[in-house]
C-alpha cells in the first residue's frame, strides 16, 4: 500500500472512531470540518433530523473577496469567525466539534479558535 493510501485510510479510520462518540442534536449540532490542500469547509449538521443547517467554505466568492490575501491558517481563523456569526444568526450558541479525522493542529485548530473567539461554545 502506498503512503498516500495509508494516510487516507488512517484518516478515515480516525473519523469513524470519532463519529461513534460525536453526534449532533437539535440543541447542540455538530460542527464538522473538511480539509483539502487549498481549502477548508465548515458545516453545522443536525444529526437527529439528518440535515445540514449551514455550510461555509474558503472557496466561496464572497470569502475570497474579503479574505483572499491571507495565508491558509489565517483564512481558517476567519472562516471560524464567519461560522460563529452565521450560527448565532440561526440561534445556535453551542456545538459539538468534529475534526473529521484530521489532526487538531494548524488549520483545523485555527478554525476552532476563530469560532471560539467569536462566541461559539464547544
Amino acid at each position: 500500500m502506498s503512503n498516500a493510501k495509508k494516510r487516507i485510510s488512517g484518516r478515515l479510520a480516525r473519523h469513524k472512531r470519532i463519529r461513534k462518540k460525536v453526534s449532533g442534536t437539535a440543541e447542540r449540532p455538530r460542527l464538522t470540518v473538511r480539509r483539502s490542500i487549498k481549502h477548508i469547509i465548515a458545516q453545522i449538521v443536525d444529526d437527529a433530523s439528518g440535515r445540514s443547517l449551514l455550510q461555509v467554505t474558503t472557496s466561496s466568492s464572497e470569502f475570497v473577496a474579503a479574505h483572499g490575501s491571507l495565508n491558509r491558517v489565517e483564512q481558517s481563523n476567519k472562516l471560524g469567525a464567519v461560522v460563529a456569526e452565521k450560527a448565532k444568526g440561526l440561534g445556535i450558541d453551542t456545538v459539538v466539534f468534529d475534526r473529521g479525522g484530521s489532526i487538531y493542529h494548524g488549520r483545523v485548530k485555527a478554525l476552532a479558535d476563530g469560532a471560539r473567539e467569536s462566541g461559539l461554545k464547544f
